[in-house]
């Protein structure tokens, strides 16, 4: 960085107070900061004392702003030469600042640069009229439209020596002056015709929505899933808990082939084949009791209570 250093003795005023509408509004930019913190505002009020000295701030602004504040003034100076914001030499009614800086300079930078000398004169030297002064700044940040200058608090971009003279020109004559690009652009929208960014999908929310779409699904079907497999655990503990069923039935349970139904359906209450079945089982205990010698009556004797006759 360059030093910057205040302007000769023999050109500054020998003296610098605020008007009385500015010292009211450096009453109220004082007076958003807490006790004791006033030092706060020391940018604020360098840059009106700046506007009220034609842009440029001479000692004499510097030393009030100190006082003002009650800070030292070399912290003030110290604040003052390091922001370039602050112009330490008087300039024309319009100052141009032009941006030198790599997209500038490859965009045509040079050329306006030449332009200025030969109209104006030198870097940091005022023109006879009082009209204008210039110097090249640092990138200003309008890259998008480069080359541009800053006149005063506005931009003028997209510019060409030749709409830079006419600009000149309008400034001096007094003639309004558009703000802005210079070539027709509204702002730093493509110089043409559109060459990116030309499938719509990109910008109208379309591929967005069918993410989110998709989204939704996999959250819906991850949610039908927890669900069927929390509905098969409580089916399965719900089995544990019923006491278990026989897979068959036990033959006096099944009440199809009982005597009631069998006589209801006009039938014999035991079948033939049941009866000849129990005829033959009891055909061993006969022959045993023949080979005994007691052969026992058709009626059980013992169940009746009677005792045989002798």
């Amino acid at each position: 960085m360059s030093v910057r250093r205040l302007a000769p003795a023999e050109i500054q005023p020998p003296s610098f107070a605020f008007s009385a509408e500015n010292a009211v509004w450096a009453g109220h930019q004082i007076a958003k900061y807490p006790d004791g913190r006033q030092a706060s505002a020391v940018i604020p009020l360098l840059w009106r004392a700046q506007k009220q000295a034609g842009g440029w701030v001479p000692q004499k602004a510097i030393e009030h702003v100190a006082e003002v504040l009650g800070m030292g003034y070399i912290r003030v100076l110290e604040i003052a030469t390091f922001y370039t914001m602050f112009n330490l030499v008087p300039v024309g009614r319009h100052f141009v600042q032009l941006c030198g800086t790599t997209p500038c300079m490859l965009r045509g930078a040079q050329e306006l640069r030449k332009q200025l000398v030969g109209r104006i004169g030198p870097e940091k030297t005022v023109s006879a009229d009082g009209e204008f002064s210039w110097a090249e700044v640092e990138c200003l940040g309008a890259c998008c439209n480069a080359p541009m200058v800053q006149i005063n608090d506005d931009f003028y971009e997209d510019l060409t020596p030749e709409s830079l003279d006419k600009l000149l020109d309008d400034l001096a004559a007094g003639r309004p002056v558009k703000i802005g690009p210079q070539n027709g652009r509204v702002s730093s929208e493509p110089e043409g015709a559109v060459t990116t960014l030309t499938d719509s999908t990109l910008y109208d929310g379309s591929v967005v929505g069918a993410w989110r779409t998709r989204f939704e699904q996999e959250e819906k079907a991850k949610a039908e899933a927890a669900a069927a497999a929390a509905a098969a655990q409580a089916e399965a503990e719900a089995a544990k808990a019923q006491p278990a069923t026989p897979a068959t039935t036990r033959p006096e349970q099944k009440a199809s082939d009982s005597p009631a139904k069998r006589v209801a359906e006009g039938l014999p209450p035991v079948p033939a084949a049941a009866d000849h079945a129990a005829s033959a089982a009891t055909a061993p205990e006969q022959q045993e009791r023949v080979r005994g010698g007691s052969e026992a009556p058709a009626t059980d004797a013992g169940n009746t209570g009677d005792k045989p006759k002798g």
